[in-house]
């Protein structure tokens, strides 16, 4: 597979994630991010795990277990905490400086060279993005603020800590994301039932909103951006997330009936323009694929077919 279609399919994944925020409002308990995030990792992890019958073994038991605290146990929690302190644009800005702790941590983990234009692409999709969701009546909380850089730092973290690992001999990125799903998803329940209480009572539209959460933004989101780490550099994977916002913005306008001003639509083509320049700097400096990520193109898109070849 060609790497514009690796990344194409890997930016299906913050596309996704942009959905999350009109699913919780108009499908979702109100008040319960916690046990959302429980909802939509546990499941997810435990489906994939099944499907790709492959469980870890010997140092692979906590690697797992550090990554998915990273990429889902902590930054879910946190990522709630920074939303629930903060006006939702403040909080997505913080979400779209991630790929500048990424750029940091790949060149001093990974090797990663950051190129002059990488880090503009970066900065130029952060400020994009802060055109499009941030209000004149944002104001900053100091909790807030904190739990949203971290949250930030968190999935950063653990988006280079993915690719500085890599994966055990024989095991698809199905695996890896239904181990990390499953104990990102455990994680949380603790954190959940101390702060939330009892779960909610759920009626059908809550089901289907679980269901897709489940399936849809986290189950094949998670795996396709998972399966992208592994054949692209961090950095590359990491400069898709300002598709996120710019995709919750569309669906607002689209479905919830929310408008757009000028200075939002100016701020939408910058982001995605960053986002489309960060992928071509990326590919001028792109290493070539191992034996092990070359395997990874030839993946089917198929997840059963995927979990029968492992």
């Amino acid at each position: 597979m060609k790497r514009s279609a690796t990344v194409v399919l890997t930016a299906l994944a913050p596309i996704s994630w942009g959905s999350t925020y009109a699913v919780a409002t108009e499908l979702l308990p109100p008040d319960r991010p916690l046990f959302t995030g429980v909802m939509r990792a546990l499941p997810a992890g435990l489906l994939l795990t099944a499907l790709a019958r492959t469980l870890p073994k010997g140092q692979w038991w906590w690697k797992s277990a550090v990554l998915g605290i990273l990429n889902i146990g902590a930054f879910f929690p946190l990522l709630f905490l920074s939303a629930y302190r903060l006006p939702g644009g403040v909080a997505a800005v913080l979400g779209a400086a991630g790929p500048l702790f990424v750029v940091g941590l790949a060149a001093l983990l990974l090797g990663e060279r950051a190129s002059l234009r990488t880090v503009l692409a970066a900065v130029v999709g952060a400020f994009g993005v802060s055109m499009v969701v941030l209000t004149a009546e944002a104001r900053l909380d100091a909790v807030g603020v904190v739990a949203g850089v971290i949250s930030s730092a968190s999935m950063g973290a653990g988006t280079v800590m993915t690719k500085r690992w890599g994966r055990p001999e024989g095991v698809g990125p199905l695996a890896m994301t239904g181990w990390q799903l499953t104990a990102g998803g455990l994680f949380i329940i603790p954190v959940a039932a101390l702060v939330e209480g009892a779960p909610p009572a759920l009626d059908g539209k809550a089901f289907l909103g679980y269901g897709y959460m489940m399936l849809i933004n986290t189950g094949i989101a998670y795996w396709l951006w998972f399966r992208g780490i592994g054949a692209l550099s961090a950095t590359s994977v990491t400069l898709l997330g300002p598709l996120s916002p710019l995709t919750a913005a569309v669906i607002g306008w689209a479905a919830l009936g929310q408008a757009l001003s000028p200075v939002q639509l100016v701020g939408m083509a910058i982001a995605f323009g960053a986002t489309v320049a960060g992928q071509l700097a990326a590919a001028r400096t792109a290493r070539p694929f191992s034996s092990t990520e070359k395997n990874d193109q030839n993946i089917s898109m198929d997840l059963t077919d995927g979990a029968v070849r492992r």
